[in-house]
């Protein structure tokens, strides 16, 4: 089966034997406790880096720089690519991915993970960490071969990427190697980037067609593949240091492929589901992070304000328009955002725009990253508050899931 179809299971229906509906697939436990974390995490990294810390708690939070980049990343991103995938592969393949008390352990290794994160001491809070990753992966990995669904086996190898990533990070900051602990980070973001752009390729086309009435996505195999292609190279050659004369071509063609692409998917015609413009848009992001890192590596701007772009913008972005989705239509209810989802994709744009431009030395100095880490904060709390209601509860429909 295909990605593209990922709101109408197609899945094994199963007698379920009691167990509470959050384990009943992936997408409702790590949905919402990356929701909550992510509410959380922010503002508990702006309050470290303003120097808001009660007197000795430095001691004992091991909160920093490295924590920040880690956590959005490898914390919060990863639980929300494990319950989508989670939920994807049971469409695909027909077969269970890990539910109850599977389901359960593996939430509870990342929570642990978070914790080891914030208190454990260094080595213990690695391993733990870095547990979770592969753990997530092996079932996937299982589902797929069970069902000989190879097209998509390319999703866990990239989850396994991440997981070296993750390796890598955690080696640097342990003083087991000798490279800078962003590269390894920036690395991951650059995998869930690959992630976002295979998805999205997939999907948006299907989800504009089928939601803004009178819209006819062109969708071009060929120009995909080589937009894909380009954005494989560029990642590769950011992540081995090539030239700046040699990459910058490269980024430049991927973000084209990336605008032109979305041109063709009739992107603006999208302007009034929110559902479809928060994914185009976000989507967007992908273009202009991929230009920022290219005008960084000419040394024009900082490669933060590159980062950004693909983490607020185009990740927390479409993180957000799939995470409303998915859950909508795997519990049964219609897929129409209402003021609360609304709120919450403009909160995250806006969250975006002011990051980068403080990145990029906008004059609003801490203010602005204020503003920004407030929007990202409401806005990932109104999920969690909208939205945990349906994940805790059975499917309005009455289907298992």
């Amino acid at each position: 089966m295909s990605l593209l179809h990922i709101e109408e299971p197609a899945g094994k229906a199963g007698a379920w034997d009691g167990s509470h509906p959050l384990w009943r697939l992936g997408f409702r436990p790590f949905y919402l406790v990356a929701a909550g974390f992510a509410a959380l995490a922010i503002p508990l990294w702006m309050l470290r880096y303003l120097g808001w810390w009660p007197a000795g708690a430095e001691s004992w939070l091991h909160v920093g720089f490295a924590w920040h980049m880690h956590e959005m990343v490898f914390g919060m991103a990863a639980a929300v690519v494990v319950g989508f995938l989670y939920t994807a592969a049971f469409n695909w393949t027909g077969n269970w991915t890990p539910v109850r008390g599977k389901l359960a352990a593996l939430v509870a290794l990342w929570l642990l993970g978070r914790l080891a994160m914030l208190l454990a001491p260094p080595l213990a809070g690695a391993l733990v960490d870095w547990l979770f990753l592969p753990a997530a992966a092996w079932p996937l990995w299982r589902v797929m071969q069970k069902a000989g669904n190879r097209r998509n086996y390319f999703l866990v190898g990239l989850l396994v990427l991440m997981a070296v990533a993750n390796g890598v990070f955690h080696a640097v900051t342990l003083g087991w190697l000798a490279v800078n602990p962003i590269a390894p980070v920036q690395a991951a973001i650059l995998v869930v980037v690959l992630m976002e752009g295979a998805i999205g390729t997939r999907i948006i086309p299907m989800f504009t067609r089928n939601g803004a009435p009178g819209t006819t996505p062109i969708v071009q195999p060929k120009l995909d593949k080589w937009s894909l292609g380009l954005l494989a190279a560029f990642a590769l050659g950011w992540v081995a240091g090539v030239p700046a004369w040699l990459i910058a071509p490269v980024g430049v063609a991927a973000a084209a492929l990336v605008l032109l692409r979305l041109w063709r998917w009739q992107a603006l015609k999208t302007g009034r589901v929110p559902l479809l413009w928060i994914m185009h848009l976000s989507y967007a992001w992908i273009a202009a992070g991929l230009v920022l890192l290219v005008l960084s590596r000419w040394q024009m701007v900082s490669a933060s304000a590159g980062f950004h772009a693909l983490t607020v913008g185009s990740m927390a972005g479409l993180i957000l328009g799939m995470m409303t989705r998915t859950t909508l239509g795997h519990t049964g209810r219609p897929l129409r955002a209402g003021r609360a989802e609304t709120a919450m994709f403009a909160l995250i744009q806006f969250s975006a725009l002011t990051r980068v431009l403080s990145a990029l030395g906008w004059d609003g100095g801490v203010g602005t990253l204020v503003l920004s880490a407030a929007c990202w904060t409401v806005a990932f709390s109104l999920y969690a508050y909208v939205y945990a209601p349906y994940l805790t509860s059975p499917r309005a429909d009455g289907k298992p899931g």
